[in-house]
């Protein structure tokens, strides 16, 4: 994605005309994200996941707004991603999720970045680049508690405890991560909390990191020294099934190109798999899956699809989504209420993206990463 001036007004966004769809993302409400877990749910330190791009949503933008906010640490995928948010932020400690790579080793002191350590065999590459190196720089030790993805073992980190005997042990931070937090009453919650608490009592003052997005509302017990939403600060629900507690940010909207009048009995879009059962008003929008919104979204005449917001009402998609195009059925609107060249909302106007995902049975988190790659890309609240 790249920069755009800030639009401030809807008649500008018309008034582009190269593309067909505009993103607009609302770094205002990413800030305000944050900043309500930071000085309303928690007392310890508030830091941000920004990898992926800031799930999508520009790396470079959401970092400098929330380092103006107070942000001091960020964690990444890879040092790629550490690269560009130091350009961003001095001064800010950077983690990056993905560990260390000998192959990328000069890099971590070159950006004074620090990895998470996921296995033993890493630990040892680390250690022998920092001796090498003569170079202090500290790294997190990743413990699995139960996800079974990357992490060492619980016997590892005990065994591991006694390195704290050193001097300069090189351990800057102690964590793990949870892996049904969504779901506040899921049983390995409870478990990871508890082994991840005994584990933590062998690395006094080491500062310890469980809590993602959603585990921040599972109480203070999953806090401990630092915090690090991702999902949350976009604009993600962390307590599904409950309201919402965060603000929207992004919002994807499409041109109409054309509004038909479909006869009851004609089919439309590929295949055929959406009749229409009365005389119809389709109109056309410019986006498609090649701009995020997935073709599982897709209404047909065996199930419902999503929907999106035109003139001020929720009318659903219709026919499959196609690479560029989307069907809207705006039967229901009057005659006058819309016309070519005005836009359809997809994510927005009280269409959050959680139900834009749950439209194509998946989570918000994938369709935020894949939003707008050819949009007219706009950031507000910079």
């Amino acid at each position: 994605m790249a920069f755009a001036e800030p639009l401030p007004d809807m008649a500008r966004l018309l008034a582009d005309p190269e593309t067909g769809g505009t993103l607009i993302i609302d770094l205002g409400a990413v800030e305000a994200n944050w900043r309500a877990l930071a000085h309303k749910l928690l007392t310890v330190e508030c830091a941000a996941v920004v990898k992926a791009n800031a799930y999508g949503l520009g790396l470079e933008p959401v970092t400098v707004k929330l380092a103006k906010a107070g942000c001091k640490t960020f964690f990444v995928a890879d040092i790629a991603e550490a690269r560009r948010v130091r350009t961003r932020a001095n001064d800010a400690t950077i983690y990056v999720l993905n560990g260390f790579s000998p192959d990328a080793a000069t890099a971590f002191a070159e950006l004074n970045v620090q990895p998470v350590i996921n296995s033993t065999a890493e630990l040892a590459e680390w250690d022998a680049f920092v001796a090498g190196q003569n170079w202090h720089g500290g790294a997190a030790i990743h413990v699995d508690t139960g996800m079974n993805r990357l992490g060492i073992s619980a016997e590892e980190a005990a065994a591991l405890a006694l390195r704290l005997q050193r001097e300069n042990h090189g351990i800057s931070l102690f964590m793990s991560h949870l892996a049904c937090a969504e779901t506040p009453d899921h049983p390995l919650n409870a478990h990871q909390i508890r082994l991840f608490r005994e584990l933590r009592m062998l690395y006094h003052g080491v500062p310890a990191s469980l809590a993602n997005s959603s585990g921040i509302f599972l109480g203070d017990g999953a806090h401990f020294d630092l915090a690090r939403p991702g999902a949350a600060l976009y604009g993600i629900n962390p307590t599904p099934g409950q309201p919402n507690p965060m603000r929207n940010v992004a919002e994807l909207t499409g041109r109409i190109l054309q509004i038909r009048n479909v006869p009851s009995g004609e089919a439309v879009g590929y295949g055929a798999t959406w009749t229409a059962k009365r005389a119809s008003r389709i109109a056309v929008a410019a986006l498609g899956y090649a701009d995020g919104l997935l073709r599982a979204a897709s209404g047909t005449d065996r199930k419902g699809g999503g929907a999106a917001v035109v003139a001020g009402k929720r009318c659903p998609i219709v026919g499959h989504i196609s690479m560029d195009l989307i069907c809207i059925d705006i039967t229901d609107l009057g005659d006058a209420a819309i016309h070519r060249g005005d836009v359809a909302t997809f994510i927005g106007e009280g269409l959050q993206v959680d139900e834009v995902a749950a439209s194509a049975g998946t989570i918000g988190y994938e369709i935020l990463v894949r939003l707008g790659p050819r949009c007219h890309l706009v950031y507000r609240g910079g």
